[in-house]
């Protein structure tokens, strides 16, 4: 691949992957695992605006609606945490915000350029491996490194490293066949499992407000992948219900 297109398509997107994983993975220091799925809710909607801004998706009127549908949904679930911790949620909305536009710069890579997802992920996984080896030093120190082989152990970490390597595999071929936005609607049932197994596993709580809000959120996914027509009946039934 000729030096400045690598620079100018390829860099960006390791420089996006590896800002996610770093302020989502921070997140987690403070926030509960069931308030930060329920967050990643708005991934589709940050999604969906900057497809539009890039010109991969068009945004009919329809879907103002439901975007502000999810966007309130997600407000009511943070408004009902109950260790809401304020560096917590900043680290995540910026890591969904570089999420967002990881996954708009992959699809616009492989529509624009044509690259197969199997290249582009052999080209943009190496930079965001590079630029996290670089970081662990200033911010981590060399204690990570002891640590994976004393309290984790290899077999552990290749396991892991196999499962994130198909994860990797399936989100490019996934944005590869469909879209960005598509990646980010399917990930409704993971956050499903995830919040599910943090209340049985972890003893997470859950309260009746996030409930609530989580379930606005989920309602308006669903009705983002409808036809427009059934859009529109389900909006004059609410406006019917509301007087």
């Amino acid at each position: 691949m000729h030096l400045l297109r690598w620079f100018r398509n390829i860099v960006p997107i390791g420089a996006l992957f590896s800002a996610s994983l770093i302020f989502s993975n921070l997140a987690y220091l403070t926030l509960s695992v069931s308030f930060i799925q329920m967050l990643k809710a708005f991934t589709s909607v940050a999604v969906l605006g900057l497809s539009v801004f890039m010109g991969l998706e068009k945004m009919v009127p329809q879907k103002f609606v439901i975007v502000i549908c999810i966007s309130l949904g997600v407000a009511l679930a943070s408004y009902g945490e109950i260790f809401f911790d304020a560096t917590g949620f900043i680290c995540q909305a910026l890591g969904i915000a570089f999420e967002a536009a990881r996954l708009v710069s992959i699809q616009k890579l492989l529509t624009g350029l044509k690259m197969s997802p199997l290249v582009s992920l052999y080209y943009f996984a190496p930079v965001c491996a590079g630029l996290n080896l670089c970081l662990i030093p200033f911010f981590e120190g060399s204690a990570p490194f002891y640590e994976v082989f004393d309290k984790v152990g290899l077999p552990l970490l290749l396991v892991n490293a196999s499962t994130a390597l198909a994860l990797n595999v399936a989100v490019v071929f996934l944005i590869g066949s469909a879209s960005s936005l598509v990646l980010t609607l399917s990930g409704v049932v993971k956050d499903i499992l995830l919040v599910g197994g943090s209340v049985a596993l972890l003893g997470s709580t859950v309260t009746f407000t996030q409930m609530l809000g989580y379930s606005i959120a989920l309602l308006g996914l669903v009705a983002f992948k409808q036809d427009p027509a059934t859009v529109d009946r389900i909006v004059l039934r609410i406006k019917s219900l509301m007087g």
